[in-house]
């Protein structure tokens, strides 16, 4: 019996070649997910070593953001015209060296052009592992497939800082890239046993969108800068950000306008039409911010408000990695006993009491308290990067799948662009609002300032003295102002820990809106 009448006679079968590839777009998906977030925890060290300063070892993410933000979307249509196969031996051989680039690069400049171009290689991996799963499993394979696929998204999230982490501690920041290589070197050998071979399409060249391409890619690059570069410029106080602003504005304005009128657009936002995928995709975004402002919040607070290392800040997130790799497993069997919307409402609301867990921070809630919100957040992911894809392809056509698959990757990232710039700008501020607040009460004459005071510069002598001589020391300008200063301190860092309980609550106030949004979705079909 040949391969295509036992897939006649059973049409869940799925050949070997089919899983083959399907793995390996899963690996790919893997390596650009973890090499959005594997330099986090080795910036400084990365900075260091290339003589760069804070606002140069910035580009050092955004150059690789704004190449991948610009890529995903054309995904679809790149392998209109040059197949699955090529463009997917492209993207992974240009990612592979660009990535052994960044590990040898000798200057800050060099950095930014190879990850940039990194960025632009690696960012077909995400779109086509989602695409090649709708399109070469069966329906009744996407809950698993996308299981593999939250695997890859999630763990990737995970192991990102705790691999980067640990390597730049015990070896070297530039091995945070070689890691790469084997897992490239894989899905070469993948790609070249298991993909098809298509002819070339050619011909779409010339009646490509070539418009569409330049207002996207000019305006999600100007959308990017803005969010990655406005904390660090004062926003709309610099020229820069509000000419910036202005650019995406009008280039992603100019881009919707142009992808619906095109009767082949780059992009077919017509989609956003369909109730499921429309809805979805808005569900997807704000999911987006909020993993994203977290991913980046948690190694923030560890180091800000405990002190810890790159090692000890990767060790915490690896219960975040295993729980995920466990649910999202499990949870193609939960939507068989219960169903796809329920699976997806029950991820929100566990996401959002993740959430809800880390709203009294103080200077005893460190991974004591952060882990296990961790866990919880990890088994709500898990649900949703499964059930909400299985949800939104529901339907499609195997042609819309391609530019659904590029759609839905951008709206994530986008999401999480703007949930990262959000996540740090509002810790900013709120910290900022608290420590004013908590200021207004330490006054030099209430009994409770002098009281503090004596127990200060108690612990200064380094002795038992009574009150009067405590009062007297006190006068002397050296351990007054060194008593402020602690004071200071003490109050910035309770305004800190203030202000990221503030943004779990709103994290989590952003969840619980998308569990009631999930009882709109309509149920899945077949």
């Amino acid at each position: 019996m040949t391969a295509q009448a036992a897939a006649r006679a059973d049409p869940d079968r799925v050949s070997l070649r089919a899983w083959v590839a399907v793995l390996g777009g899963v690996v790919g998906c893997f390596m650009a997910g973890m090499n959005v977030h594997v330099t986090n925890a080795s910036l400084p060290d990365v900075r260091g070593s290339l003589g760069a300063s804070f606002e140069e070892g910035s580009w050092i993410t955004t150059a690789y953001l704004v190449a991948e933000i610009i890529i995903i979307p054309m995904t679809g249509w790149l392998v209109s015209v040059f197949s699955t196969r090529r463009v997917l031996m492209v993207g992974t051989g240009g990612f592979v060296l660009f990535s052994i680039a960044c590990s040898l690069t000798p200057d800050i400049n060099t950095m930014i052009v190879a990850r940039a171009l990194q960025g632009a290689f690696g960012g077909v991996l995400i779109p086509l592992s989602f695409q090649i799963i709708v399109t070469e499993l069966p329906p009744s394979k996407h809950p698993f497939g996308m299981a593999l696929f939250a695997v890859a998204n999630n763990v990737a999230q995970a192991a990102g800082p705790s691999l980067g982490g640990w390597l730049t501690d015990a070896y070297s920041w530039r091995w945070i890239f070689y890691l790469q290589v084997p897992p490239g070197l894989l899905l070469l050998a993948a790609i070249g046993w298991a993909t098809p071979r298509s002819p070339l399409s050619l011909d779409k060249l010339r009646g490509g969108d070539w418009g569409g391409i330049v207002a996207m890619a000019v305006g999600l690059s100007a959308l990017q800068i803005v969010l990655e570069e406005g904390g660090r410029k004062d926003w709309f106080a610099s020229g820069y950000i509000v000419a910036m602003s202005a650019v995406a504005a009008l280039f992603l304005i100019a881009f919707t306008a142009i992808e619906l009128r095109r009767r082949e657009p780059l992009i077919n936002l017509r989609l956003l039409a369909r109730y499921n995928f429309g809805l979805a995709s808005l569900m997807q975004f704000t999911f987006g911010a909020i993993v994203f402002g977290v991913v980046f919040l948690v190694p923030n607070y560890f180091a800000e408000a405990h002190g810890y290392s790159a090692a000890q800040i990767g060790m915490t997130m690896i219960p975040y990695g295993l729980i995920q790799l466990v649910m999202s497993f499990a949870t193609p069997r939960l939507m068989k006993w219960t169903s796809v919307r329920t699976i997806i409402i029950l991820g929100f609301v566990i996401m959002a009491a993740g959430c809800m867990m880390n709203i009294h921070l103080d200077g005893d809630a460190a991974a004591n308290v952060i882990v296990p919100s961790l866990v919880v957040r990890g088994i709500g992911q898990s649900f949703i990067v499964v059930a909400l894809g299985v949800m939104a392809v529901d339907g499609l056509e195997k042609s819309e799948v391609g530019s659904a698959s590029g759609l839905f990757s951008t709206v994530r990232n986008v999401g999480g662009a703007i949930g990262i710039a959000g996540a740090g700008q509002f810790v900013v501020e709120r910290e900022k609002l608290h420590a004013a607040r908590i200021g207004e009460a330490v006054s030099p004459y209430s009994p409770e300032f002098h009281e503090r005071m004596i127990v200060l510069v108690r612990s200064f002598a380094h002795q038992q003295i009574d009150r009067v001589s405590a009062l007297h020391a006190f006068q002397t300008a050296g351990l007054r102002q060194r008593a402020l200063g602690l004071i200071d301190r003490i109050v910035h860092h309770e305004a800190l820990l203030l202000a990221y309980s503030d943004a779990f609550l709103v994290a989590g106030v952003a969840m619980l809106a998308c569990a009631s949004g999930g009882f709109l979705l309509k149920r899945k079909t077949g």
